[in-house]
């Protein structure tokens, strides 16, 4: 946890935090260390930046969470999208 703190710019504390309020949830070593995903660590790099402007913390998860559904229900639309028009039958001219 020490060094995932370190690579964030945050403290092990507020590492906790961030799993307190479900923003991340990381996964444990056989010996009980945290295991923080790359995707974990940008995600609380952003919390960061958002307290740091002067976020509440359960406002900043609440955001940070809105983000990632925003942008997966983007990528799912422009799949669907482009999935449609490869479907779609060319119109006459």
């Amino acid at each position: 946890m020490g060094r995932a703190a370190e690579m964030t710019g945050t403290t092990p504390g507020f590492l906790r935090s961030l799993g307190e309020h479900g923003l991340i949830t990381p996964l444990r070593s056989d010996g009980g260390h945290r295991r923080y995903s790359r995707y974990q660590l940008r995600i609380a790099m952003r919390a960061r930046d958002l307290v740091d402007q002067g976020t509440a913390i359960d406002a900043a998860c609440r955001i940070v969470i809105l983000e990632d559904q925003l942008e997966e229900a983007l990528r799912i639309n422009e799949e669907l999208r482009r999935s449609r028009h490869g479907q779609e039958p060319e119109a006459d001219t």
